[in-house]
């Protein structure tokens, strides 16, 4: 390919960050019409890159290239006006805003310098047909599940007109129809020649979408190979080492039922679900984005209310929409979205790692300090959490070491049951095997886990028993051996209410 077909190039950037070496001499280069893998485990300076790209950093040493020509990419305008659009992991929507408002921000379409939103909406509504979603351009954007909010944040990077589109783990929320979709729109923008950065934990879609692979390892670019090399030899370079087993499930002995969920009802979101969790299992909730399954598990954790049903912990049943009850009963949720409802993004590591233990830390109103920040560092130090100190802020962690400090924080609780709702989101294949080590610790200690996950290899590798949704109800239960990706997908298309013969697990 020739010079004139490079978009971006970027040549030996550095950056660093108080205690951290975030970038140290890194090389990429992105041609027109192509889509370039960046792979690297969480922590290898890969969301550290895209920030210097979409103008949330300036780089300490080295230069950027977009089209030939040295740039400074100082603020998110200078991005724009490049034509580089970036679609966060975490998205950048503004929640009291419609859709239509939320692709346009900034750039709404003006008539006699009035807002033009008959054109504005029409417009929304082309580019979210584009991206293959049926959400009216009027909708709030709060109402919105997170794999709508995916489409609306590519529908916003396609109205930029972006001749660089960066993609962080764009497939993370989503099903499988749902990435074959975007693959779809993927594919069409490469013909149209647009670049793409696709960031992906996901090694068996680099072959399936990618030209080119990039591997990042503790901040530095430590290969450049074509997307068909083999997953063994991109696990290789990604961790310095070879992961022997991707989901390394240690089966504890059954204990007694600690979790009994009967006949749980929420009118028009889930219908009479019922399953136990018994001490040392994991439960894994399969099921198509919309089943009902965060639903259930907010219910059964008190965060949202249900009309019908009982949960019980041990045998003594909990005050219905009371998390407080909940968690004195022993039940903790590690939420799927991490960062709006499992962190406080601008408080400190040992802070986080304390929310839960505040109370019983509390003595006649005083807080024992010492007390909470030995706990904080024994967990963090248990948990492998990267980080300058327990006082560096969360916000500033890498996704995977995020996710440890939630789980951290109910560990020191002492749980019982463990509810995680899809806990290697955005995390890096080396992270994830360690959040599942902690769940065979977990398990292993006697706890219960009640796991959804979006990732159906992950359900069936880690899983003791798999409870399909589907339309709001459990159509049905299988047995780890039972468990196959077609036997789940089969029950997880179902119509439980007419299907009388949805197996039901006993």
């Amino acid at each position: 390919m020739s010079d004139a077909d490079e978009l971006l190039r970027i040549e030996g950037i550095r950056k660093t960050f108080p205690g951290v070496v975030a970038l140290d001499g890194v090389d990429f280069s992105l041609r027109r019409g192509e889509v370039h893998v960046l792979l690297g485990e969480n922590g290898a300076g890969k969301s550290t890159l895209i920030k210097m790209l979409s103008g949330a950093y300036t780089p300490d040493a080295g230069r950027i290239l977009v089209g030939g020509e040295e740039t400074r990419i100082q603020s998110a305008q200078d991005s724009e006006r490049l034509r580089i659009a970036t679609i966060y992991q975490e998205f950048n929507l503004v929640p009291d805003l419609t859709v239509a408002e939320n692709i346009f921000l900034g750039r709404q379409p003006r008539r006699f310098g009035v807002i033009d939103r008959k054109r504005m909406e029409a417009d929304a509504e082309v580019l979210l047909k584009r991206v293959g979603v049926h959400v009216s351009p009027r909708a709030r954007v709060r109402e919105l599940g997170i794999a709508r909010l995916q489409m609306v944040e590519i529908a916003k990077a396609l109205s930029l007109d972006a001749r660089v589109l960066i993609m962080d783990e764009p497939t993370a929320v989503l099903t499988s129809e749902e990435v074959e979709k975007l693959f779809a729109i993927v594919r069409t923008l490469r013909e149209d020649g647009v670049g793409i950065v696709f960031i992906t934990h996901h090694l068996e879609e680099i072959a399936a979408l990618g030209d080119r692979v990039t591997v990042m390892r503790d901040g530095k670019s430590v290969g450049q190979v074509p997307a068909s090399t083999p997953e063994d030899e991109l696990v290789r370079l990604m961790v310095g080492r070879s992961i022997e087993q991707q989901y390394p499930r240690e089966r504890a002995d059954r204990g007694t039922a600690l979790l009994t969920v009967e006949g749980l009802t929420r009118d028009g979101v889930f219908h009479d679900v019922g399953f136990e969790v018994h001490a040392g299992e994991v439960v894994g909730i399969a099921g198509l984005v919309g089943a009902g399954r965060t639903e259930v598990v907010r219910a059964v954790f008190g965060a949202d209310p249900y009309d019908k049903g009982s949960v019980k912990v041990s045998g003594a049943p909990i005050a219905k929409y009371d998390v407080n009850a909940a968690m004195t009963a022993g039940i903790g949720l590690v939420p799927e979205d991490r960062k709006g409802q499992g962190l406080v993004l601008d408080a400190s590591v040992e802070e986080n790692l304390g929310l839960v233990t505040l109370r019983s830390a509390t003595r006649a109103g005083l807080v024992d300090l010492k007390g909470q920040r030995e706990a904080a560092e024994r967990i963090a130090g248990q948990l492998g959490v990267r980080m300058a100190g327990l006082g560096q802020h969360v916000r500033t962690l890498s996704g995977g070491n995020q996710q440890k400090v939630v789980i951290g924080k109910w560990l020191l609780a002492d749980t019982k049951v463990l509810i995680l709702d899809e806990p290697t989101r955005g995390i890096d294949v080396g992270a994830k095997v360690e959040i599942y080590q902690l769940i065979n610790e977990l398990t292993a200690a006697g706890a219960a886990v009640l796991m959804i996950s979006s990732d159906l290899p992950e359900v069936l590798g880690m899983s003791d028993r798999v409870l399909v949704m589907a339309q709001g109800r459990i159509a049905g239960e299988l047995s780890a051996d039972e468990a196959t990706q077609d036997a789940v997908m089969a029950l997880a298309v179902s119509n439980p209410s007419t299907d009388k013969e949805a197996s039901r697990g006993h």
